[in-house]
């Protein structure tokens, strides 16, 4: 039966990925993520990396066009969220929260495809707690609540998991990001201490969306 389960969870998270793909333009080289693990928008070109070969593969045939999109071109994606200075606030101020209180962590928002406005990391912090934050945030994006319910629904509801992606850590941290009634992101913070995993991340998390939260539409 658990495996079962499993299986159901991975098949669910492969399709949430392909939702959520689906809302930004398509790359004219079909770039993919490396694993189900990736994280949204972490779509790597086929070529000019080293390959498992230990080889830099040549680019593809350039597509009409070019392989940059000119002035004035329509945006890559039309996916609700906030705006970038409205993201970039958020995140500022939940990193600062967090520093008044000791703490150097990254913070993370994401638009409502769970694709990254703004990542901020603090000084002396690990740059790999933005990356955890954005994976906290995911969470709270499906979930459409704040990571540690999501946690704690996880834990009691078999149902849940399906709403659960290889690409999500479903630890406290994230609180999610609405416009009226409607979900247009979330922010994550990483990097915290304290004795219950997450509640000090999540409560910078909050400070920095009561930062912006007059001004979301």
């Amino acid at each position: 039966m658990h495996k079962i389960w499993q299986r159901i969870a991975l098949v669910a998270a492969i399709s949430t990925v392909t939702a959520l793909s689906s809302s930004r333009a398509e790359s004219p080289f079909h770039d993919k993520p490396a694993t189900p693990q990736s994280l949204p928008g972490d779509n790597l070109p086929p070529f000019g990396m080293l390959d498992a070969n230990g080889t830099l593969p040549p680019p593809p045939p350039l597509p009409p066009g070019g392989l940059h999109r000119g002035p004035g071109s329509p945006p890559e994606s039309t996916a609700r969220g906030p705006s970038l200075e409205l993201a970039l606030a958020a995140a500022h101020v939940a990193v600062l929260t967090c520093s008044k209180a000791g703490y150097r962590v990254g913070a993370a928002v994401v638009d409502s495809v769970g694709e990254a406005r703004a990542m901020l990391t603090a000084d002396g912090s690990d740059g790999s707690h933005v990356f955890v934050a954005m994976r906290k945030a995911l969470a709270a994006l499906a979930f459409k609540s704040t990571s540690t319910a999501a946690n704690a629904r996880a834990a009691t509801d078999r149902s849940a998991m399906a709403l659960v992606t290889p690409a999500m850590f479903v630890e406290g941290g994230a609180v999610p990001i609405f416009a009226g009634s409607e979900i247009i992101g979330a922010i994550g913070v990483s990097g915290a201490g304290g004795a219950v995993i997450g509640k000090q991340d999540e409560d910078c998390a909050t400070a920095g969306l009561r930062a912006i939260a007059k001004r979301l539409k």
